[in-house]
Formats: C-alpha cells, structure tokens, sequence
C-alpha cells in the first residue's frame, strides 16, 4: 500500500446538481438513442422521479419504452424480461430511474442485449467481452453508487446466491446525480443507504488495492457521512443535506469501483442471496464485526478512518483505537435509527454455514485486507446476529 503500484481508474461522465434529471434528454440525444429503454421499479414511479424522465424525453422527441419490473434485490429472471423488452421495442439505449436495483438491472440488459447470452454467464471479473449499449443513470437513493461503478449484483434464485459481475465494460457512459430525487427516500432507506456507502468508502480505503487516487475519495465520503447522515433523517426534506450525501455517495462508488471491496460485502451479498435480506441493512449490521476481524491487518488505515468520523484517536493504544473506532460506529448507527444484529433481519444459526460458504466464493473477498477461512467467516456472522 505504497502508493506506487500501478493502478487504473474508471468513471463515468458524472453531472451534479440540482435537477440534474432534468439534462436527461438533452445526454440521451448525444448518445445517439434512436429509442430508450427506461428501466425503473414502481416506487420510483409512485415517487415521479420516472415521469419526470419520460416527460423530458417527450418534449425533446425521444421515444422511449417503460420496464418497471425489478425487485429490490434484482434477478436475472427480470434481467432477461428486460432484454426481450429492449430488443421487442428496437431500443439503443438504456436510461436507469432508481436505486441500485434499477440500476444493476439495466446493466444486466445491456450485457444480454450485445453478448447474447444469459446474464449468470458473466459471473465474476472481466467476464464480458462486448460494450454494452449507451446508459445512463439517475440514481434516486444515496448509497447504492451503481451509476458510477463497474459492478452489478445480480439474484440467481436458483443457486440462492448472489452474483457479482465486475466489468469497465458495463460503467455507465453519464449518471445524472440530482440531490433533489433523495428527498423521497424513507428515514430507514435513507440510513441503510448511507450506511452502505460508508461501507463502500471504509473498505476502499483498506483494500489491498487500494491507490494513490482513490483514497482521497473514500475519505472525504467517509467525513461527508459521518457528518450529514444523522441530518438526512432528522430534516428529511433539505436538500443542502441531501447534496452532501450525494457527494459522498458519488466519492464512494467511485473509491471501490476502482480499489474493490471486501468482507462486509461479501457477506452481505451471501445474505441477500440466501434470505432476500436488503443490502444496505445486511452491511451496517456486518460492518462494525468485520472492522474488527480486520484491524490487526490495516491498523494505521483504519485509525484514519477513525479521524475521518471525527474521532480522536491520537494517543491510543491500538487496542484502545480499535474501540473507539466501533463505539463510533455504533454512535452513528444508532444516531440514524438502526439498531439490533443479523437475528432481527431473520438469520438463524442455522443457515450460518451455507451463508459462510457462499461468501467465501464472492469476487469482493479478493481484495480484503484478511483472507478468511470459511470458519473465521461463519464466527463473524455468529457475533453479528
């Protein structure tokens, strides 16, 4: 972690700001989209957020057509509904309205439409050898950073699993990032979203692939969280609040795109898998106990990440550092409402070993600081419930 490896670095076209959405058309037509294929769920439609869209695109002349059936945790049985819709219509374009469902989901089109093959087929790293159409992403949640990253998460019902396919191919070309459309979010969506993305920012910052370029981003994502979260629950309506959440969100996604992930998600993904279990709430719960199993591997990173929040951590033992860092965890999640373990979210000890198992296979475990075994992983979950 010297700073001079070799690394590369991927992002979108990013544009910020309030009616962000609005610019929609106006990127859609330098896309060159013939017609879109909006790809959106029916809360963000109850919202608006999806016929602002779409209004946009009437006005400017840009057909378009409506898939709006995606479920919060996105199958690839919706993957490949979503691909016969796009092919059906003569679609050239995708345009993603939501959270990080929507998202992923429209990512998944894209790579069927131009692979033409089914969406599991591209399992793991690097795995999808055709660009997938022009997308663009308005995301409606703050933590997810879909639209900006090269992973999607994406439900094999069948294996009970989920499945991580990571990719520059499938980076969003522009991610219209409008603070306004978080305003909708629900207080518990808007703390397991921010939630997730200080997990997308801690575990950037302590990857073993981590650089020179993305760490100044999961910092500030970390010190923007740690500072504004609490207020987008207690003020739901402010949008000043909302952009900083937004910034964060935007850092953090672009931090673990490029550094990877780890334990945390690892598990959580296993989770969601298993027992449909929502992803934001699965890696706050995880976060503080993987912190732990970690720390003697990335100590000094991890007592930055205890300043970032605020914390004091000079002068402190490592021993001492480490419990000031949880306490400060805890403080924030308890300061936006979450509370309890794995327990309350319906894990039983009983689907611990199947859950370790499936985690151990997750891409997200490469770049952990610790490699586990699949026993260390099932006693992180035991102290997690």
């Amino acid at each position: 972690m010297s700073g001079m490896e070799l690394r590369k670095f991927v992002a979108p076209e990013c544009v910020f700001g309030v009616d962000a959405r609005l610019l929609v058309a106006s990127y859609a037509s330098k896309l060159g989209a013939r017609k879109a294929l909006v790809v959106t769920d029916p809360g963000v439609i109850a919202m608006g957020w999806a016929r602002d869209v779409t209004a946009q695109l009437t006005a400017a002349g840009v057909p378009f057509a409506v898939f709006d059936s995606v479920t919060p945790n996105p199958r690839a049985e919706e993957v490949a509904l979503g691909a016969d819709v796009y092919r059906a219509e003569d679609c050239n374009c995708i345009i993603a309205v939501g959270g990080g469902s929507p998202m992923d989901c429209a990512k998944g089109i894209g790579i069927v439409t131009t692979n033409n093959l089914p969406i599991l087929e591209f399992e793991g790293v690097d795995q999808v050898t055709h660009p997938i159409p022009p997308l663009i992403c308005i995301p409606t949640t703050g933590g997810s950073s879909a639209d900006v990253s090269q992973f999607a998460i994406i439900e094999d019902i069948r294996r009970r699993v989920k499945v991580a396919i990571i990719s520059k191919a499938i980076v969003p070309d522009v991610s219209l990032i409008d603070p306004v459309t978080l305003t909708s979010m629900s207080s518990e969506l808007s703390a397991d979203t921010g939630l997730d993305a200080l997990t997308h920012a801690i575990e950037a910052y302590v990857s073993n692939a981590q650089s020179a370029i993305t760490d100044p981003l999961a910092l500030h994502a970390i010190r923007l969280i740690s500072a504004y979260l609490p207020a987008t629950i207690s003020e739901r309506g402010e949008v000043k609040y909302r952009a900083q959440i937004a910034v964060a969100c935007m850092d953090a996604g672009l931090a673990f795109s490029n550094a990877g992930l780890g334990l945390v998600h690892a598990m959580a993904h296993s989770l969601g898998g298993l027992l449909d279990t929502a992803h934001g709430r699965s890696n706050a719960l995880l976060l503080p106990h993987v912190v732990n199993y970690n720390y003697p591997y990335a100590e000094e990173r991890f007592r930055t990440i205890g300043e970032a929040m605020g914390l004091n951590m000079g002068g402190l033992s490592s021993e001492h550092a480490l419990k000031e860092l949880l306490s400060g965890l805890a403080a924030l999640r308890e300061a936006v409402g979450v509370f309890g373990g794995l327990r309350q979210q319906g894990v039983r000890e009983a689907d611990i070993p199947a859950l370790a198992e499936n985690a151990m296979e997750d891409p997200d475990i490469a770049t952990n600081p610790r490699i586990p075994t699949v026993r260390e992983i099932e006693e992180v979950y035991e102290r997690a419930l």
